[in-house]
Formats: C-alpha cells, sequence, structure tokens
C-alpha cells in the first residue's frame, strides 16, 4: 500500500526557517519525482517544488525559489522541504506528492500524502 506521510510542520517567524519531511512507503522511491505543493486558505493547491530523481533536476515555482530547496534521502524513503527566508505568504498546508514529473508539476500526482500545516507569522 503506497503512503506518503508528511511531518514537521509548524509555527515559524517572518524570516526564518523550517524544513518539513515527506516518508514515503509502498513504492520505489527513487523512480519517481517527488513534489511539494501547498494550498493557503481560500485559495488553490499551488506547485512549489519537485525533485526528479533519474536526473537529479530540480524544478521551482518562481515564488520560492532561493528561498526553498527539495533533498532526498532514498535509504530513508524520504524527501524533505526545507524552507527559508520564510514569508506569512507561505503560510499553508504542505502536500507531499508522488508521480511521473508532468503529473506532479501538473498538480495530477498519482500519489498524495495527507499535509502538514506550516504558519509563519508576521
Amino acid at each position: 500500500q503506497v503512503q506518503l506521510v508528511e511531518s514537521g510542520g509548524g509555527l515559524v517567524q517572518a524570516g526564518g526557517s523550517l524544513s518539513v519531511s515527506c516518508a514515503a512507503s509502498g513504492f520505489t522511491f527513487s523512480n519517481y519525482t517527488m513534489g511539494w505543493f501547498r494550498q493557503a486558505p481560500g485559495k488553490e493547491r499551488e506547485f512549489v517544488i519537485a525533485f526528479r530523481w533519474s536526473d537529479e533536476r530540480t524544478y521551482f515555482a518562481d515564488s520560492v525559489k532561493g528561498r526553498f530547496d527539495i533533498t532526498g534521502d532514498n535509504a530513508k524513503n524520504t524527501v524533505y522541504l526545507q524552507m527559508s527566508s520564510l514569508k506569512p505568504e507561505d503560510t499553508a498546508v504542505y502536500y507531499c506528492a508522488a508521480d511521473d514529473l508532468l503529473n506532479v508539476v501538473g498538480g495530477k500526482a498519482k500519489y498524495w500524502g495527507q499535509g502538514t500545516q506550516v504558519t509563519v507569522s508576521s
């Protein structure tokens, strides 16, 4: 059974840093593109960042370039979203996703986690 479980969300002040993780099980981690999305209250879910293992390329949304990064640990089947220089507008529920690159970036990934709340105070 495929599972993506996010953890590590919380409250952080503007300008601060936070890392959230996504533990994957039930599929071969490195065969997929792993990505992160977020959804703020009253807004649609939006793509944040993705990492494709096959060529180790990272894809960013313009809003997070230079501030967010994604790393992975194959041994632990876990991917991490590392966020820095956080802004109040980064406040959202952050979701982990897995599928091929086009489906992940397009928001149509096959697998999704349950989400973790990140709140940035001003």
